[in-house]
């Protein structure tokens, strides 16, 4: 099937699948004796595959790695493997996410109930120390206290 064929069925733009096929992800196709390029129709399914990876955030070299080595041979281990830690990885992420949000919520009622009747030095200041209260930022650390003399007792 042509690109334009290939790139209707698989909801992809041709300059998309020529990158794929130039990166190494789809197989070298053969050409016709006008040029065309011919693919094969499980490129389809190559490519479904590695546009859904993408999607679930996988870069390129990683695809790579996962996909058949030859015609239908998967490394089934090293497969299942691979997306389990992507899912970790999506969790640790999600996690990060949710502390984020919580983070900055924190921060927007500080900053809308902050008192009015101070200036804006001290509100900043008021509000920094809400952020530090509820774990947003670093608490400040205490001032060191500095010795006088030789630092003997």
């Amino acid at each position: 099937m042509r690109i334009g064929e290939l790139a209707e069925r698989s909801g992809l733009t041709a300059s998309r699948i020529r990158f794929y096929e130039a990166s190494g992800l789809i197989s070298a196709v053969q050409r016709t004796a006008n040029g065309y390029r011919d693919y094969p129709p499980e490129v389809a399914s190559i490519l479904a595959i590695i546009d859904s990876a993408q999607r679930a955030g996988f870069s390129l070299d990683q695809i790579r790695h996962l996909l058949p080595v030859n015609k239908g041979t998967w490394n089934h281990g090293e497969l299942v493997d691979t997306l389990r830690r992507k899912v970790a990885d999506i969790e640790a992420m999600q996690k990060r996410l949710r502390q984020n949000r919580a983070s900055l919520l924190i921060a927007i009622d500080s900053i809308e109930k902050r008192p009015m009747d101070l200036s804006c030095t001290e509100r900043a200041k008021w509000v920094m120390g809400k952020l530090a209260e509820n774990g947003v930022v670093p608490k400040p650390k205490a001032k060191r206290s500095t010795l006088k003399g030789n630092g003997r007792a």
